[in-house]
């Protein structure tokens, strides 16, 4: 009959698994607990698809390289429909700095830096409709599940199915051999293994950030603002900012707010405030003027960040056979970083890979977690070491007595001065540094390489007056000279703080 896999989650993890695992001799049946997406149009799918299980459905999204690389490899027929669809394909060329382009030369593996933005709207309208194409895979719409089909032998269960819900047929059970959990950070998997009597450890560190996000489109006739000087994306410590080009001339801006900043958190979620503020950041105000764009979209808010790494083999054995979480309900990460998306369809294809070499279902457990570690823990664990770093930075930011030690005023200027300074100066450099953030390779290698460093450390020893040319034009009013204009108190925030402590 063949081997079923049942996939939890219609979210781009879920997605990401049923292309990964549809192939033959197998059954693929996609559990979904929102209704279908719309049948016609990307801008519906944006106004009027319900997706209650994807609370960041309407921020900013990205698909970073390393996806983008793996839809190009595995998938061409889908990466063309989603440039069909209007999905915008940022080349590495467009992220050397101007001063550097006269000089670029392209090289063949510039083309593995491609990034692929888009309302996420658009992005699971068509992975979805490409799904659904294939053979073997259906999808079951407005089911949620409400339990595990388990058997608890020893420390691990033996999952052989769950138990399903719907409006039409009440409770039923579904049988399947491999069942892949893709439903997101609201997944219930830690609940339906404490109903087993078993516990998931878990690693959590706080993100230290709200996230808002408003969409906008350029009007008719009107065409993209020219690059400049000023980025489209940078850290103002106190905000930072990031612009989304998206499908059918769309866009969209996201600023990100330290939790600390309690005044600037209540205010932004007002839409003439997020106007204002970006009115004021020269990297982004040409496309949110009225002449350029019109606002499609009130402003959305995301708190409460956390990144989580959920542990599913203690000393050497798997909590669980045949199941296999992936995406946000195992690895939850700060969606700063765009990588959610692209751990999801790495942990996908891992999974297939696993399945094809492995048939014993311990082995296959052990060996599948063992990928994922290797493959995206230096990742996570680099997100957790910077936003532990943000957090405390954004806390000293409201102390006007704050002074750092040597050590900190040091450990910046190494970081600001030579080595974010060396990458906007080298485009060699700079290339070595996007692959580690677009997870093409370790994180840190490109730092490990002595002639990388050695080129670092020569940028930083030359010092800022001989630098200066590439160092990025001023992006924005400072924090005080903000608040200030919005009409919010600079100084309230740390006063509350201090109050607490």
């Amino acid at each position: 009959m063949g081997e079923e896999v049942l996939i939890i989650g219609a979210g781009i993890a879920g997605l990401s698994a049923a292309l990964a695992l549809n192939g033959p001799g197998r059954h693929v049946t996609v559990l979904d607990r929102d209704p279908p997406p719309p049948e016609t149009s990307a801008d519906e799918a944006f106004e009027k698809w319900e997706r209650k299980g994807v609370g960041h459905l309407r921020h900013s999204h990205a698909f970073l390289a390393r996806l983008y690389k793996l839809i190009r490899d595995n998938y061409p027929d889908l990466l063309q429909d989603l440039l069909d669809a209007g999905c915008v394909a940022i080349p590495f060329s467009n992220m050397v700095p101007l001063k550097l382009l006269p000089d670029y030369m392209p090289i063949a593996e510039d083309a593995d830096l491609t990034i692929l933005t888009s309302r996420r709207t658009t992005l699971e309208l068509v992975m979805r409709r490409y799904v659904a194409r294939q053979p073997g895979v259906r999808f079951v719409n407005e089911t949620r599940v409400r339990g595990l089909l388990a058997e608890r032998n020893g420390d691990a269960l033996t999952v052989k199915g769950v138990i399903a819900e719907d409006d039409a047929t009440g409770r039923r059970e579904i049988r399947a051999d491999l069942i892949v959990d893709g439903s997101g950070k609201n997944s219930l998997m830690v609940d339906w293994f404490k109903e087993h009597g078993l516990a998931i450890e878990e690693t959590v560190a706080p993100a230290g950030i709200v996230y808002f996000t408003r969409h906008y489109r350029l009007r008719e006739g009107v065409a993209e603002p020219e690059r400049t000087e000023f980025p489209g994306a940078a850290d103002m410590r106190y905000i930072k900012y990031g612009l989304f080009p998206a499908d059918n001339r769309c866009f969209s801006i996201t600023l990100a707010v330290p939790e600390t900043e309690m005044e600037l958190r209540r205010a932004i979620v007002r839409p003439e405030i997020f106007d204002h503020i970006c009115a004021q950041i020269p990297g982004i105000a040409r496309w949110t003027s009225a002449e350029t764009s019109e606002a499609r979209s009130r402003v959305f808010g995301m708190g409460e960040l956390q990144s989580r790494w959920r542990i599913m083999v203690k000393d050497g054995k798997p909590l669980a056979l045949n199941f296999f979480p992936l995406g946000d309900g195992v690895i939850r990460t700060n969606p700063l970083y765009g990588r959610g998306c692209s751990f999801a369809a790495v942990q996908a294809h891992l999974l297939r890979d696993v399945l094809k070499e492995i048939a014993d279902p311990a082995e296959r457990a052990v060996a599948f977690h063992a990928r994922v570690e290797e493959n995206l823990r230096p990742y996570y664990d680099t997100m957790v070491q910077q936003d532990t770093a943000a957090i405390r930075a954004a806390r000293n930011a409201l102390d006007p007595d704050y002074r750092p030690s040597l050590k900190a005023r040091l450990l910046a200027s190494f970081m600001e001065d030579g080595v974010m300074t060396a990458v906007r100066s080298d485009v060699t450099l700079m290339r070595a540094f996007m692959r580690g953030f677009h997870m093409i390779e370790h994180p840190s290698l490109w730092l490990k390489d002595m002639r990388n460093m050695a080129k670092v450390l020569r940028v930083w020893f030359r010092g800022r007056k001989r630098n200066a040319a590439f160092y990025p034009p001023t992006l924005g009013p400072g924090r005080r000279a903000m608040l200030t204009s919005l009409g919010l108190s600079p100084t309230v925030d740390f006063e509350r703080l201090k109050a607490d402590t």
